[in-house]
């Protein structure tokens, strides 16, 4: 018998040695609250093809309520959601199986915007004021009631105008307020029209547990780690080529204006509102989860340690 020919012999040794799959084998579906500027570390890891090279072929939906995507993982719909992870002690706290297993937001993405000749000094200016801000429930108003309980004031002291998320800008540029409340990209929207950012919330708290990828307990481990290493490596990208997450946050929002998505995605990084990695501290979800305490929407805090799925990070971290 005649020895085979070493091309020959790699061939067929080719053909009987698995191969990495180049298509993903792993599927899941995840769902957000919202189409949302905030939840671009998801966007690039989808567009970037970041979730098939980490063996995982996933879906969107959009639930339309932080509520409602967490109830398509409870009812096992979806595998993942992302919202703040209030949501998720809430349910978790009321015997629901669930927890986080990745981060998405680290800042508390929200900003107080006034008209040009608005005398801001501190807080206490914004006393007799009227405030456009979001329809309750929702971080940013939280946030804001936050603030004026921790300057001596409350709701009583201002005029609050709350209104569907997202339409902001309208009755604040329409002059029915000088001051508003804002997420992106409605306040780069209102700052390409004139209007000043008088405070920032991602630098007067630091890291801030915002947004989260939240799972049940018993989530496939390998489906949940390969969607965890896909979100880490979108993180990573980001940082590395920020004009690449520029351009993925255009293409997911065609309708806006290029230069107010430029600026919202370039003022969220430099702002750390998106976070180094997908890693959660415990500082930053206790004090995310505070201002939820605070206002009454939690009873206490949940056990970091059962609540956020180190054993995911740690080693999607490692990887990337």
């Amino acid at each position: 018998m005649k020895p085979l020919r070493p091309a020959l012999l790699a061939a067929l040794l080719a053909c009987a040695t698995p191969l990495p799959a180049l298509a993903a084998e792993l599927k899941a579906t995840v769902s957000q609250a919202f189409q949302s500027m905030l939840y671009l570390p998801l966007y690039v890891a989808i567009d970037e093809g970041l979730f098939e090279k980490a063996g995982i072929d996933v879906t969107k939906e959009t639930a339309g309520a932080p509520s409602v995507a967490l109830s398509a993982v409870i009812s096992k719909s979806a595998q993942f959601s992302i919202h703040g992870p209030e949501w998720t002690a809430v349910a978790a706290s009321k015997g629901a199986p669930v927890n986080v297993v990745a981060n998405v937001v680290n800042g508390a993405a929200v900003w107080i915007a006034a008209a040009p000749d608005f005398p801001w000094t501190d807080v206490k200016s914004l006393k007799g004021q009227t405030i456009v801000t979001g329809l309750m429930p929702t971080t940013s108003t939280s946030l804001f009631l936050k603030l004026l309980k921790e300057n001596g004031m409350s709701k009583d002291d201002v005029t609050l105008t709350q209104v569907a998320l997202g339409t902001e800008p309208g009755p604040f540029l329409a002059g029915q307020a000088k001051v508003a409340v804002m997420y992106e990209p409605g306040l780069d929207q209102v700052v390409a029209k004139g209007m000043k950012v008088v405070l920032g919330f991602p630098e007067k708290y630091g890291p801030y547990a915002f947004s989260a990828v939240s799972a049940r307990k018993d989530v496939d481990p390998a489906v949940a780690q390969a969607f965890v290493n896909g979100m880490q490596a979108a993180i990573r990208l980001m940082h590395a080529e920020p004009a690449r997450a520029v351009a993925v946050a255009k293409r997911e929002f065609p309708n806006l204006d290029p230069a107010v998505v430029e600026a919202a995605v370039k003022r969220m990084m430099s702002e750390k509102v998106y976070p180094e990695s997908v890693d959660i501290t415990k500082a930053a979800m206790t004090l995310g989860l505070d201002t939820q305490i605070a206002l009454g929407n939690l009873a206490a805090q949940p056990d970091y340690a059962t609540f956020v799925r180190r054993d995911f990070i740690t080693k999607a971290v490692a990887g990337n």
